[in-house]
Formats: structure tokens, C-alpha cells, sequence
């Protein structure tokens, strides 16, 4: 295991750092170890730092902390990976507020060519269950990554069809991989480390607070291509990751309910509000995702390049060409787009073959 692993730990565990400020710190300090070795005076000078936010940074105790956590990655066949690994979720890492750190443990490609989120009520009924069951099954010949929560209801549906269709299944947790919680779903879980496994940005011994539920739903939302609702009532947790899909440019399907069903009515709200795209069966969601038509083509990477790109992406393209490599940032102002559309639109070209994603949220022809 890396030397500076630790570093890059402890950079998670500074207190009232999050995500943004810690990703802000690493790129001015230019590494998680060198964060940690700057003077107090430096740090206060950068954007939204200031004085105490520094005095927390040079705390060296969490330095035992982070160490108490290698110890526990390396007895637990733990993979750790950091924001600027090559290993990290590329749609995830299209998020601007991505956790610096995730722990993974299983056997995933978490950067699979199609991953699906699929999320819904604890208090499923059968009609949930069934339209889960169908939507899974009828996915299977894509080869799709199911992602989902290990909550009851709706999530352990889909992780559950998911094992019987013989396709990946990851769950994100809201606490450490020390435990699973609820602990019902122990059995399901452990199966899912033989194809899939375990996903979270909690250190061990974080328990499964409240508030840890919607920071998990980030990663559920950032991870996939698109997020599926079977199924929620209208203050369910899935609107969240709903709202959040949203912001991250991804598209978001919901299945229709009965007018008067209470475990719909989040479904058919998101619908009416253009929230979510109303979707019937698993191919109309094969359709809007263009997995079809790509499966049909075929064609060779210079021919993509070539041949299918749109306008915008030619556009991103000849941006790419003329910089040799460029950040995502720089593009959306030079091509003057949105970040979500630049997003989506790398994703696209990455996953064709067209561009490479480098450290630091860079990109340049392949």
C-alpha cells in the first residue's frame, strides 16, 4: 500500500473541510502530503480557508486516525481509492462535490460501460417489487451495474434481482465498512462481494447516523448513468438522489403509480414537475439511453470520431485538439456550455473511445 495513503485519509477527516475545500487545498498545495506540511500562513490565504480552517488542517492527531484506518484497509482487503486515481468512478468524478476518498470492497467495475441506480421506498408493495423484478430482468441482456442503498423496501429488491439475473450489484452505505446495516441484509450483502460489492466515503466506525443517508445519495446519483424511482411517497429519501441527479445533469426515470397510492405519489409528482421521465418498461429507458443504437453500430473508434460525432462535440473535440489537454473547467468556458452538459458529453466521448480523462479532471485526445 502507497506511502502517503494516510495523507490522503486525513485530508477527509479535517473538521468543517468538505469535499470542495479539501479537493481546493490539494490542488493549491499540489498533493494530500503537502497539504499537511504548509505553513499556517499559506493556508489562510487560500479561497475559503481563513485562520481557523487552518489551524484545523495543521491538527496533526488526526494523523492517528488515518493511520488506525490503514491498518483496517489492509486487514480487510479494503481498496481505497482517491479522487485523482485512475481507478476512481469517472461519472462520479464529473460531480462537483465528489468525495475526496471512497473505500470499496468486492469485485466491480465501478467504472462499468452501463450502470443503472435504481432507488424507491422502504414500504414497497407488491406492485414495486414486481416492476423491479421485470425492469432487472428485462435489463440482464445489456450487462448492466444495478447500484443501489441496502435499504429496505425497493433498494434490496433491486440487489436481490439483480444476484438472480446474474449482473453487478453495488451497494452504497451510509457508515463504514466495518459493518452492514440493517444487519437483515448480511446475507444479500455478503453475495453481492462475489460480483459487485460495497461502496461508501465513510471511515470505519462512522455509524449509520440520519444525516449520513443524503450525503450517501450523492454517490448513488453521481455513480450511474441514470437513476430509476419505483415507488415513493413524496418526502421519500429517493427524491433526494432525485434533486441530486438532477444537478449533476443525469437523467432520471420514474414508473407511474395509481393517482391515489400513497408509495407513488413522489413518482407521479417528479413526473408532473418534468423531474423525471415517465418510463413504462426497461426499454424505454435502453431507448432514451441510446444503448440499442450503440450495440447496433459497432463501429471502430476512428470511424466514431469521425462519423458520429454531433455538432457540440465536434466543437469539444476541436477544443481538445488545439490545447492537447485541457481541464473540464477551461472547456465549458471556452465552448460556453454548462457543466453538466460538458459532463455528459465527455462521458459519452470517453466511453467511444475519443478522449482520455487524465489526474486533476484534464483531458486530451486518445
Amino acid at each position: 500500500m502507497e506511502e502517503n495513503l494516510k495523507y490522503k485519509i486525513a485530508i477527509s477527516l479535517i473538521p468543517n473541510i468538505g469535499d470542495i475545500l479539501a479537493k481546493r487545498l490539494i490542488a493549491y498545495c499540489g498533493s494530500a502530503e503537502m497539504v499537511f506540511k504548509e505553513r499556517k500562513t499559506a493556508l489562510e490565504k487560500i479561497p475559503g480557508i481563513g485562520s481557523i480552517n487552518a489551524k484545523s488542517v495543521i491538527n496533526q492527531t488526526i494523523f492517528d486516525r488515518a493511520e488506525e484506518e490503514v491498518i483496517f484497509i489492509q486487514k480487510n482487503n479494503i481498496i481505497p481509492i482517491f479522487y485523482l486515481d485512475a481507478s476512481y468512478p469517472k461519472r462520479l468524478a464529473h460531480c462537483y462535490d465528489s468525495p475526496v476518498m471512497l473505500y470499496f470492497k468486492g469485485h466491480a467495475n465501478l467504472n462499468a460501460p452501463k450502470m443503472i441506480s435504481i432507488v424507491g421506498t422502504r414500504d414497497a408493495t407488491e406492485y414495486g417489487k414486481k416492476v423491479c423484478e421485470k425492469l432487472i430482468s428485462d435489463l440482464s441482456p445489456h450487462q448492466v451495474t444495478i447500484v443501489s442503498g441496502l435499504a429496505y423496501g425497493i433498494d434490496i429488491c433491486a440487489h436481490k434481482f439483480a444476484l438472480e439475473n446474474n449482473l453487478p450489484t453495488v451497494c452504497t452505505l451510509a457508515h463504514g465498512l466495518d459493518k452492514i446495516y440493517p444487519a437483515i441484509h448480511t446475507a444479500t450483502a455478503t453475495k453481492m462481494l462475489g460480483n459487485g460489492g460495497w461502496l461508501t466515503d465513510f471511515t470505519s466506525k462512522t455509524k449509520p447516523d440520519r444525516e449520513n443517508f443524503p450525503r450517501r445519495n450523492r454517490i448513488v446519483a453521481g455513480i450511474a448513468d441514470a437513476t430509476i424511482v419505483i415507488e415513493s411517497k413524496t418526502n421519500g429519501g429517493s427524491l433526494i438522489t432525485t434533486e441530486l441527479a438532477n444537478s449533476y445533469g443525469r437523467d432520471v426515470f420514474a414508473f407511474p403509480g395509481r393517482v391515489d397510492d400513497v408509495c407513488s405519489a413522489g413518482c407521479n409528482a417528479i413526473i408532473k414537475q418534468n423531474k423525471a421521465i415517465l418510463i413504462q418498461s426497461a426499454e424505454d429507458v435502453i431507448k432514451a439511453l441510446g444503448w440499442e443504437e450503440s450495440e447496433n453500430k459497432k463501429m471502430p473508434k476512428q470511424q466514431k470520431l469521425f462519423v458520429e460525432l454531433n455538432a457540440e462535440e465536434e466543437v469539444l473535440v476541436k477544443v481538445i485538439k488545439e490545447k492537447d489537454a485541457i481541464t473540464i473547467d477551461d472547456l465549458c468556458l471556452v465552448c460556453q456550455l454548462p457543466m453538466s452538459k460538458v459532463s455528459a458529453m465527455l462521458l459519452t466521448l470517453e466511453f467511444s473511445g475519443v478522449v482520455k480523462s487524465l489526474p486533476g479532471k484534464m483531458y486530451r485526445l486518445n
